[in-house]
C-alpha cells in the first residue's frame, strides 16, 4: 500500500495499470533505409519494414503536452509549463476516454476537449464509498506509514490487482473510504498538442 502520486491523482493512471512495455522494432529510416537495402541486395538484415506514423492509433509512442483542468479552470496537470510526456496508448497511462480523444490526432495537433460530467472518469457511485477496519489499514500499511483525510491510498488485492481510495475520516475502529475516482462526476477540459508519433 502506498499514497499515490500527484499525477496519480489527477486520473491519468488512477485505476488502471501503469506497466508499460516498450516496443521493440527497428527505427522508421525513411528514404535511407531503402536506399540502403537496396544497395546491399545479399544482405538481408538490412531489410526496413515500413511504420505508419500518421496519426495516433492503438501502440503509438505519443509525445504530447496535455493539460487536464476542472470546468472552474482549476488545473489537475500540466504539461505545458515543462517537458512533454511521452506515453504508450493502450497501456493504460490514460483514462480509456482520453485515449480514444488521442486517437487520429496527428503531429502538430492541438486543441482543447471539453467533457460533460462523468465521461473523462464516470459518474460517482454511492456504493463505493466503504469502511474498512482500522486493523485492515494498519496490517497493510508498511512500518511507520501514517494516513491524513484526504490522501489517496493505493490497496494490492490478493489476485495483484491495484486500486485506490481517498481516505475520508478514521475514528478508533475504522476508516472511510471513497474508492469513485477522485475526478468522478466531474466536467473536465482536456488541452493536448501532438509532438510526435512513433
Amino acid at each position: 500500500m502506498r499514497v499515490a502520486s500527484a499525477l496519480e491523482l489527477c486520473g491519468l493512471q488512477y485505476g488502471f495499470s501503469d506497466r508499460c512495455q516498450a516496443a521493440a522494432g527497428p527505427a522508421p529510416w525513411g528514404a535511407w533505409g531503402e536506399h540502403a537495402r537496396r544497395a546491399r541486395p545479399d544482405e538481408n538484415e538490412y531489410r526496413m519494414s515500413i511504420i505508419d506514423i500518421s496519426e495516433v492509433k492503438p501502440g503509438s509512442h505519443v509525445t504530447l503536452h496535455y493539460r487536464l483542468a476542472l470546468a472552474d479552470g482549476t488545473e489537475i496537470v500540466n504539461t505545458f509549463v515543462d517537458r512533454p510526456a511521452t506515453l504508450l496508448l493502450g497501456a493504460g497511462q490514460l483514462a480509456p476516454p482520453l485515449e480514444d480523444i488521442l486517437r487520429g490526432l496527428k503531429v502538430g495537433h492541438h486543441s482543447t476537449f471539453q467533457l460533460e460530467p462523468g465521461v473523462a472518469f464516470g459518474q460517482r457511485n454511492p456504493d463505493l464509498i466503504q469502511r474498512i477496519s482500522l486493523k485492515t489499514l494498519r496490517d497493510n500499511a508498511m512500518i511507520g506509514e501514517s494516513f491524513r483525510p484526504g490522501d489517496l491510498i493505493e490497496f494490492n488485492a490478493p489476485n495483484g490487482d491495484r486500486y485506490a481510495g481517498v481516505l475520508k475520516e478514521v475514528n478508533e475502529t475504522s476508516a472511510l473510504f471513497d474508492f469513485n475516482h477522485p475526478l468522478a462526476g466531474q466536467a473536465v477540459a482536456f488541452e493536448v498538442q501532438i509532438i510526435g508519433i512513433l
